[in-house]
């Protein structure tokens, strides 16, 4: 097994914390999760309900694929966080839902969180592989 190798994606928004976007081992690349936060604006407010963080998040993240010239078809497994599961949770699925082609969603846990980075509803992160 190699080392990792350690990504910034220009294109991705500027990191809430201290980590890399992505990180890669052997064709695997685990991307941080990301927040609905504005890449090329880090200080203008959060998009508002959970519909509308969830596309930044999910727009963050295919930023950081394309970045690592991959796409959400390389996407293996997802982990979203949600601040307030119970209201947010299927408004958050349809959002998410509609990213991936039919049939072809990545496996995926969903944890209620009592909060997260910059206020955000929603935090996501992905495990891709190469093909």
């Amino acid at each position: 097994m190699s080392l990792p190798s350690f990504h910034m994606i220009d294109a991705a928004p500027q990191p809430v914390a201290t980590f890399s976007h992505c990180t890669e081992v052997d064709g695997w690349v685990f991307l941080t999760g990301q927040m609905p936060t504005w890449p090329d604006d880090p200080a203008r407010p959060l998009p508002e309900g959970i519909a509308a963080q969830t596309r930044r998040v999910m727009d963050n993240l295919i930023l950081v694929l394309n970045g690592m010239d991959l796409g959400l078809e390389n996407v293996a497994q997802a982990r979203v966080y949600l601040t307030d599961f119970d209201r947010d949770y299927a408004e958050m699925n349809a959002t998410y839902s509609g990213y991936f082609a039919k049939g072809k969603l990545p496996a995926r846990t969903c944890i209620g969180v009592t909060g997260l980075a910059v206020g955000a509803l929603v935090e996501i992160d992905m495990v891709a592989r190469r093909p």
